[in-house]
């Protein structure tokens, strides 16, 4: 089978290699899974990077998901092949993976195969990192960096439960597309002073809640967009820079400043609101209400145009490797 490896840690354009394998055999408790389509997250180009939380150990596949159908089944695993699953794993950019049995998400048929691929990652972390921001309907929630594939899905979220947004972008080109997602204000960095523009928008309160997925200044001078009691939610470093805290801000406006990676929060929630955050992601992304677009799709020898296009400015999809 063909499957993406790299050898050492560094740009994945330059490290990336298409190679062959031989078919793997499901242990107990495990799945085989044809691999239908798989995305290419922030996440997948920081592990490859060796700047993710994960640390790949050499060699190693990429890709943490995808959709595929079971192809054969392990001991102790009652499921059918032909099923079709959303599915997490590392090695996903591949033809064939091996994954637990225990993380797959039956996909319903309504559901296309563009959307299955993305079913996890930025769906589950929108769904989770709203509910954790704790902003209620009528709310100011500020996001950066919105035009990404996160960011739309969190603007779409923010729509649905009547939750007010702010998103910082460095073009305008997608402007006229966030505001018919539902961004209620959008203010480019590049143009305009972010903390003035907040302050005229919510009338001086301030943003409850930043997500931030940039870092370096842009983070530090969203921090000085929250009011009262706010809370920056940092789950990226987009920037590959870490911000300067105002230390001052923090004690006199009485700020929370954390990190969040959904790796963590599935295993700190219980199992009851693990799976409300899977029936509304599933509902939400089934029925259209939530949309996820796709820019462009490249097989797996096409892996080195593939990360480079993922790493585009002004995308408006996800990049989907499609073995």
């Amino acid at each position: 089978m063909k499957t993406i490896l790299f050898e050492t840690t560094g740009k994945p354009a330059d490290i990336l290699q298409t190679v062959e394998r031989p078919l793997p055999e499901p242990g107990p408790g495990e799945v085989r899974i044809k691999v239908i389509a798989s995305p290419i997250n922030p996440s997948d180009v920081m592990f490859v990077q060796n700047l993710y939380g994960i640390r790949p150990q050499l060699p190693s596949g990429a890709g943490f998901e995808g959709v595929g159908t079971i192809d054969a089944v392990g001991e102790g695993v009652d499921m059918k092949t032909g099923t079709r699953v959303s599915f997490t794993g590392l090695g996903t950019w591949s033809e064939y993976v091996i994954a637990s049995h225990r993380g797959l998400i039956p996909v319903p048929d309504a559901m296309p195969d563009d959307v299955a691929a993305q079913l996890f990652v930025n769906p589950f972390t929108a769904f989770a990192m709203v509910e954790e921001s704790g902003v209620k309907e009528g709310g100011w929630l500020m996001l950066t960096a919105c035009g990404s594939a996160f960011g739309k899905m969190v603007i779409q979220l923010c729509k649905q439960k009547g939750i007010q947004t702010i998103g910082t972008v460095r073009r305008d080109d997608l402007n006229d597309e966030l505001k018919s997602l539902g961004l209620t204000e959008v203010i480019n960095t590049e143009t305009e002073n972010m903390v003035a523009r907040v302050k005229e928008i919510t009338g001086g309160k301030g943003a409850e809640c930043v997500l931030d997925a940039v870092g370096g200044h842009t983070a530090s001078e969203a921090l000085k967009c929250l009011g009262k009691g706010g809370t920056m939610l940092i789950f990226g470093l987009l920037s590959l820079q870490d911000p300067s805290i105002n230390v001052g801000l923090m004690i006199f406006r009485e700020l929370t400043v954390r990190g969040f990676w959904l790796t963590d929060w599935m295993r700190r929630v219980d199992s009851k609101t693990r799976q409300e955050v899977a029936q509304n992601v599933i509902s939400s992304l089934t029925s259209g209400q939530i949309k996820l677009p796709v820019e462009a799709s490249y097989n797996l020898d096409q892996i080195v145009e593939a990360v480079e296009h993922s790493e585009r400015h002004g995308r408006w999809g996800k990049i989907l490797v499609k073995p």
